[in-house]
């Protein structure tokens, strides 16, 4: 164990929570309202929704209209006295996402992380490096990216690690999940609801609560690609619990 957790520990697992900009789409400046309806009108699947509709719907997942209100991650630690693996869970949540994306920074500048999300290739580690630029906060070494070989890039993606090279093949995480029979994320909200849950219920604890869940999830199945039993034993330390710190 203590080998393979040498290797573990300096993993970083990651998931974001995003919500459009604004709760209304005429709250944007002018400009980008005007943006926002050449975007509309590209991606618009649905005759009966207008572009106010659509901004609320999908705004969130599109980092020039979106902005991230939780960054929930994890990493693995070994308590070599119980012999036991233990995930450690920690979330930066908040209206404010320039306080988000700056403390997310020092975390990642804190110690030499590779990252590791679901589908983080794609969405995750772009979404996090466009909105912090957008945020004109510097980017963290770990999210450089311009100048580097691909194998120089510390960036795990389950989604990636799962296609086996076949990159026309998508798989949700709650499918994967639900493979290696792992206990679902989605028990109070799911990730279409999570504008709604922000702007509307003003309830950034349960945003933050099925986050977290998300990269317990991640993790899991991570560990289940390395051949590991789903019933290991794995204490779960929740450090946004002080008692548990």
């Amino acid at each position: 164990m203590a080998d393979f957790f040498s290797e573990l520990k300096n993993i970083l697992f990651l998931d974001l929570e995003t919500a459009a900009s604004t709760h209304h789409l005429e709250e944007l400046p002018e400009r980008m309202q005007e943006e926002w309806h050449l975007k509309a009108s590209r991606i618009s699947t649905d005759e009966n929704m207008d572009a106010a509709q659509l901004y609320f719907e999908k705004a969130g997942i599109y980092a020039e209209f979106g902005r991230v209100i939780c960054i929930g991650m994890g990493y693995f630690s070994y308590n070599p006295d119980l012999d036991q693996l233990q995930f450690r869970t920690k979330s930066l949540a908040s209206a404010d996402e320039h306080e988000i994306l700056w403390a997310f920074r020092d975390i990642l500048e804190k110690k030499n992380w590779t990252l590791c999300a679901h589908n983080g290739k794609e969405f995750d580690f772009p979404y996090l490096c466009r909105r912090m630029l957008a945020n004109r906060i510097p980017l963290p070494n770990v999210l450089q990216l311009a100048g580097k070989k691909p194998w120089e890039l510390k960036h795990l993606d389950t989604l990636e690690l799962w296609k086996f090279g076949d990159y026309k093949h998508y798989t949700r995480l709650e499918l994967l999940a639900s493979l290696f029979d792992i206990p679902s994320s989605k028990d109070d909200i799911n990730g279409s609801e999570v504008n709604r849950v922000f702007y509307e219920d003003n309830n950034l604890q349960s945003i933050r609560t099925y986050c977290v869940k998300d990269v317990v999830v991640t993790a899991k199945i991570y560990l289940a690609f390395q051949g590991l039993p789903g019933d290991m034993d794995l204490q779960i330390i929740d450090l946004d619990t002080p008692e548990q710190g």
